[in-house]
């Protein structure tokens, strides 16, 4: 079996979901808390690839939702520096499959690394809606 190192918030039921998906699709998993990961700007940007910026955020952090942030007005460096000062800032998950880095859970580009189960292949479990209390 292949081994996927999962970066999670713990408690988030969408993580939980993507969690059992690549467990059914034949994946090992090392689940790793996003929050208290000791980033690097170097090993953060990564997972981001070629992705613009605004896709490197989690759209349903607070200061997201509030706009306190303006990701627009960011660049690489101060994007980085938000986000290992406040981690929640973080789109999740992030994953490490062998030399492969991918933030979100994106079944479309995930298929295209990995074998998914034809199951679930269409749905969407990007974002963490609820949280297990």
């Amino acid at each position: 079996m292949s081994i996927i190192i999962f970066y999670e918030k713990p408690g988030c039921v969408s993580n939980g979901k993507q969690k059992n998906i690549l467990r059914a699709s034949g994946y090992n998993l090392i689940e790793k808390d996003i929050l208290n990961e000791h980033w690097t700007p170097e090993v953060l940007r990564t997972f981001f690839g070629e992705l613009p910026i605004e896709e490197w955020f989690n759209q349903n952090a607070p200061a997201i939702k509030n706009n306190d942030i303006v990701i627009d007005e960011l660049n690489e460096v101060q994007a980085l520096e938000m986000m290992i000062n406040d981690p929640i800032l973080i789109r999740r998950p992030l994953m490490r499959l062998g030399d492969t880095h991918k933030v979100g859970f994106d079944l479309d580009i995930l298929s295209e690394l990995i074998d998914i189960s034809e199951q679930y292949r269409y749905l969407e479990f990007e974002y963490c809606s609820q949280y297990i209390h």
